[in-house]
């Protein structure tokens, strides 16, 4: 019996999808929850498993195709595997190797890794779902790969299809951009034309944060079942704060009204391999810093694998975007609309201070805040900005609400 592969039922935030990879062909065998097919929104990659065992008949939808939610995809027919000819299952264990390696499935992370490295992809182990090669998989096999002895009687050739930019070449590459980067792109555009965007600065003294954090990270991880003590849940928790004295912070413009939101969800930027993700911790006014720290970890190991919900990446009320991580000293954030405002955090780095008249050295970090200026007044956003300062200097202020 055919069975029709559809597309997955998108959220009302994504209208249409695009089909990114086939991991079968026409002819292969498919096992039931085993990934067919990967479709790109212009926030996540969805996958399309298969319902039942059997052979894929067609393909209808080619790699590249735009789709719409429930659109047929290809056909699957259900059982066929097990009318096979018995002369297949006989065939010679060195045949059926290279039929297995063919049917080797790699997340979207690990793909690009095994591309990246000049990787067999058919050689990589999976241990995640169904045999499928996760990322961690793909990274330990360039590990093995850069641990072992090269051969010394032949020299490693590239890849054929890997360009070679040798000094003195002009080679160019032309890739198509993903819907993910394309979204990315149009949101931006979007924002710095349609908002009176203005970005305001300040200097936070980390070493409070810094020696509070070296006191109790132990502990901390201990207490909480190996979750870490960083930097971002200090900044959550006093954005938080500072929202709740600032709700203009915390609103956004729809068509001629202002949207004053009574919680805060907190959108934290994550880079991927795919492009700049900003997953939500929903109401993390409530969260405490354990809550704040596991919950960015988890979406920091989905993003590298790909495996954000829509739901995950949906909504937020104000976003923290931490350049610092790369090396930034200082930026100016852009707006996630329809959001009115984002904080950028930067590196930390040694600087002369004066302190009660003498030179002291301390580590500083800058912060910058762009907001929209038809929403929120320059007063409003410098004394935002400020609490956030007086807070991280004084994490005391934190728990005594003031």
């Amino acid at each position: 019996m055919a069975i029709e592969i559809k597309a997955p039922t998108f959220p009302e935030s994504v209208a249409d999808g695009t089909v990114a990879t086939w991991h079968k062909k026409p002819g292969d065998a498919v096992k039931r929850d085993e990934l067919i097919v990967d479709i790109e929104t212009d926030k996540v990659v969805m996958e399309v498993l298969a319902e039942v065992d059997g052979v894929l008949a067609e393909i209808v939808a080619n790699e590249g195709d735009t789709v719409l939610s429930g659109q047929l995809l290809g056909k699957l027919n259900e059982g066929a595997v097990a009318a096979a000819p018995a002369a297949a299952a006989a065939a010679a264990p060195a045949a059926a190797a290279p039929a297995a390696a063919e049917e080797a499935i790699l997340s979207p992370a690990a793909r690009k890794i095994a591309a990246e490295n000049d990787l067999d992809r058919n050689a990589i182990p999976g241990t995640g779902k169904g045999g499928r090669v996760t990322k961690e998989d793909a990274v330990a096999a360039v590990d093995a790969k850069k641990a072992a002895p090269a051969p010394a009687a032949k020299p490693a050739a590239p890849a054929a299809d890997a360009p070679i930019f040798a000094a003195g070449d002009r080679v160019e590459k032309r890739v198509p951009m993903t819907r993910l980067r394309a979204k990315i792109a149009e949101r931006l555009v979007e924002a710095q034309s349609s908002m009176a965007m203005l970005t305001t600065y300040n200097e936070v003294n980390m070493k409070p944060i810094m020696d509070l954090r070296a006191k109790y990270k132990d502990l901390f991880e201990k207490k909480h079942n190996g979750v870490r003590l960083g930097f971002m849940s200090f900044f959550v928790k006093a954005a938080t704060e500072a929202l709740k004295r600032f709700p203009g912070v915390n609103a956004s413009i729809d068509g001629g009204d202002i949207v004053y939101h009574g919680y805060s969800d907190v959108g934290v930027a994550v880079s991927s391999d795919r492009g700049l993700v900003v997953p939500v911790l929903r109401n993390a006014e409530l969260m405490s810093l354990a809550e704040i720290e596991g919950t960015i970890g988890a979406y920091g190991r989905k993003a590298k694998e790909g495996k954000l919900t829509i739901e995950e990446m949906t909504g937020g009320t104000f976003t923290i975007s931490n350049g610092g991580v790369f090396g930034s000293l200082l930026s100016s954030p852009i707006v996630n609309p329809p959001q009115t405002a984002i904080l950028g955090m930067h590196k930390i780095q040694d600087r002369p201070m004066a302190v009660n008249g003498q030179v002291v050295i301390l580590p500083m970090m800058y912060l910058a805040l762009s907001y929209d200026h038809r929403l929120i007044d320059g007063k409003e956003a410098v004394s935002f900005l400020v609490a956030i300062k007086d807070l991280l200097e004084d994490p005391a202020r934190l728990l005594l609400d003031v």
